[in-house]
Formats: C-alpha cells, structure tokens, sequence
C-alpha cells in the first residue's frame, strides 16, 4: 500500500477514534478548557498527529495510548465531580479581582493579568469605567463575572416595580419544513386537529410553514417559506383582558348610575373582586408593549 494512502487511512481511523471518545467523553470537553482540559487535549493530539505522520508508528499502539489517556480523563472527571478539593486542584477556581469597587492588585498578578487585560475583559462585559464595577471574578476557565454597582445595573425588572409575573415553560417547536412534529405536540398536550384549527385561524396552509411554534401560553407562531405573505399576530389574549376591563368599566358605571344602596354595594364588591381578577390574568393576558411587534415574546 502507498505511503500517501496509509497516511489517509490513519487520519480517518483517528478521526473517527477521537469523535467516539469526545461522545463519550461529554459536552464538557467543547466547552472553554480547564487547566487539565488544556493539557489532555494537547496531549491527545500529538499522540495522533505522531501516529498519522509517522509511518514507522503502529496505529494499535496510538490507539491504546489515546485510550488510555482518554480514561484518565474520564477518571479525573469522575473524582472531580465527588471532591471540591480535588476538582479546584485539578480545574483550579475563580479569583476575586475586585472587591468593593477596588482592585485586588495582588490577585490581579497572582493570575499573572495586566490591567490592560483586566480592563478588555470588563470591555468585553460593556463596562469601560471601572467605577461601574462593585465585585469582579475571574473564573477558572479564564472567563471575568462582573456584578455591576446597583445604579450602573440593567433597567428595571418586573419585580423591582412590584409587577407580577409567571413562569414561562419551553416553546415548542411543532412543525418544520411543512411537517407536523407529533411528538412536540404531545409534549404540549395538544393534536393535529388542534394545529389544523389553530391554522386555519391564521388563513395558513400546512405546507407554507416553515417553521411553527407553540409558546408558554399555547399560541401558535408561524414562520411561513414566502416572507412577502403576512401572518396576523394573536390579538386572542389582549382582547379577554381589554373585555375584562370593559367589564369593570360597566360596572363602576352602573354603581354611579343606581341610587339603590344595595345595588351600589353589590356592584362596587363585584368590581373589587374583578380588579383582584385582572391584577392575577394581566401577566397571563398582556403582550409587551415593547416586543408586541414579534407574537413569540410576552410577559
């Protein structure tokens, strides 16, 4: 057999060897690289470029070293995760750089960073004024979490203006290139006579859809293949609410309108309760004025 073709065969049997391994292995291997990540990875890399290059090599003998070494892996994995000690040793662990709004110089050199690099690392966080700055780690995988002083951090939630909210679930993708995903749709608890109903809402064919999607509320949104072709937005939900409160309207109206001192009561106890209504549906029913353009995004 030709040198050249050897070589092609060992680059595609080493291939196939490190892509099962990295499977077995887990996701944690793609993510950023822990100190011993680094140095496994460098490791198993040589070991095969020295298989594949060199013909003199045994590919076995390649093979049971990238093995091998591919077990110690697991096995330090393993341990990590059952001892703090030893993952911080073998991972190493976050460093605070700033504290209080000051930097720790001596943990800054520790870890062997330039202000400069501190200062691109907060740039990369969108923060160029340290004095934004009220704590500041930088974690093991040589990424920077930065908790920003209160009046430097992002707008206002619902919570901090005492707004309630709900718990948004999964969006569902239900259907994909023009086909149904049952099993997405069984996921929901929903069927195909539904999807077909909840097309036929929106004046939409099955096989014009791209891409369809049932939110945390069960509205369907659809992405269809023509993009020129309109698809009207749910106004379902905002409309209960806007009736709701038509509702409450009337019957404030009614209690002005009576001089019936038990007609008034009753209609003023009813408006109270259906206020306490709309205050607990509102989050349920209300689109976000700021993202009611895109029917996928509510609050």
């Amino acid at each position: 057999m030709p040198e050249w073709l050897i070589i092609v065969v060992r680059v595609i049997l080493f291939l196939v060897a490190l892509f099962l391994l990295t499977r077995l292995l887990g996701k944690k291997q793609l993510s950023e690289l822990s100190f011993f990540e680094y140095v496994s990875g460098i490791t198993i890399g040589s070991i095969a470029s020295e298989v594949i290059i060199n013909t003199d090599n045994k590919v076995w003998h390649g093979i049971i070293g990238i093995c091998v070494l591919s077990l110690l892996i697991y096995l330090v994995e393993f341990i990590s995760v059952h001892s703090k000690k030893f993952r911080d040793f073998v991972e190493g662990s976050g460093t605070v750089i700033i504290k209080d709004g000051k930097i720790l110089e001596e943990n800054l050199k520790k870890e062997k960073y330039t202000t400069d690099e501190l200062l691109q690392l907060l740039r990369g966080k969108d923060i160029f004024d340290l004095s934004e700055v009220e704590y500041a780690v930088l974690e093991a995988k040589g990424s920077l979490s930065v908790l920003p002083k209160k009046d430097f951090r992002p707008p206002l939630t619902r919570k901090d203006i005492g707004l309630d909210s709900v718990n948004e679930k999964e969006t569902q993708s239900v259907i994909m290139d023009g086909e149904i995903l049952d099993e997405a749709l069984t996921a929901i608890g929903k069927n195909r006579r539904w999807l077909q109903t909840e097309l036929a809402k929106k004046n939409v064919m099955l096989e014009n859809v791209f891409l369809g999607q049932v939110n945390s509320y069960g509205a369907l949104t659809v992405d269809l293949f023509d993009d020129k072709i309109q698809v009207p937005e749910d106004q379902e939900r905002p409309l209960i609410l806007a009736h709701l409160k038509k509702c409450q309207a009337d019957l404030e109206l009614f209690a002005l309108a009576t001089d019936s001192k038990k007609a008034k009561s009753l209609y003023i106890n009813n408006v109270k309760k259906l206020e306490n209504s709309i205050q607990k549906l509102t989050p349920f029913l209300k689109i976000n004025f700021c993202t009611a353009r895109d029917p996928n995004n509510y609050v």
